[in-house]
């Protein structure tokens, strides 16, 4: 972490304190994010996002955080009639597949269906669905994970699921599965949770050094415009 990072951040959350504004985080890579804030704890970065909920990665990814000039309406009236903003919402729009292309995509409607009904993000399901299974009802894991998002056979037996191979149904448990664990983790450790398994990643205090699993959150943040998590070094296949 730089002193100029540390500098830039340390000063725009002096600045705005307290009051409704939010901050641009621009990254190395050149990317830009409007957030409603952002803070550094021991090398890591957790910014709250304007339309809900938090992302962490490390701090190194950032060059500065500079103050956004577009108040955030913190007291803004809530409306009735206005569903909840989903979990983890996408933060780069240039990194986002097209809406056209997402909808042209397999399971499509039942995807959207699930995410709303569970308000999670669409585009972080089809991320993860992608990543797992390419759409494919019918895939089947070596380990002996099933289905479109790949339950195993404990998940499946967690939320009720007698058919894995069932597209909604599997949909559904795998996405409520993926929520409780962002529940109780930042959005890439919960994403190495799924992939590995949360006692897995309770062992490690994090991301474990697995190649695989590394190489699959790194994949879908990715896919959501997502800085990637830094790899472990000793990481090694699982």
């Amino acid at each position: 972490m730089t002193i100029k990072v540390l500098a830039c951040m340390t000063v725009a959350l002096a600045v705005f304190a307290g009051d409704a504004r939010a901050e641009i985080v621009v990254f190395k890579n050149g990317r830009t994010m409007s957030v409603k804030s952002c803070r550094v704890e021991e090398g890591t970065a957790t910014l709250r996002l304007r339309t809900g909920g938090e992302v962490s990665f490390a701090a190194e990814v950032i060059e500065r955080v500079d103050p956004d000039e577009v108040p955030y309406p913190e007291d803004a009236p809530a409306v009735a009639d206005v569903a909840p903003a989903p979990v983890a919402p996408v933060l780069n729009a240039a990194a986002m597949v097209p809406e056209a292309v997402l909808a042209a995509r397999p399971y499509a409607n039942l995807i959207a269906e699930v995410a709303a009904a569970h308000r999670m993000d669409v585009r972080l399901v089809h991320a993860v669905i992608e990543q797992e299974s390419n759409y494919e009802p019918r895939a089947r894991s070596k380990k002996g994970a099933k289905g479109l998002m790949q339950l195993m056979p404990e998940t499946a037996r967690q939320y009720g699921v007698r058919n894995s191979y069932d597209p909604k149904t599997n949909l559904d448990a795998g996405v409520r599965h993926l929520k409780d664990l962002m529940s109780r983790l930042d959005l890439p450790t919960a994403l190495a949770a799924y992939n590995a398994g949360e006692g897995t990643v309770k062992r490690y205090g994090g991301l474990p050094p697995y190649a695989e699993t590394q190489t699959y959150v790194r994949t879908i943040l990715s896919r959501l415009g997502l800085p990637a998590t830094p790899v472990d070094t000793r990481a090694s296949s699982n």
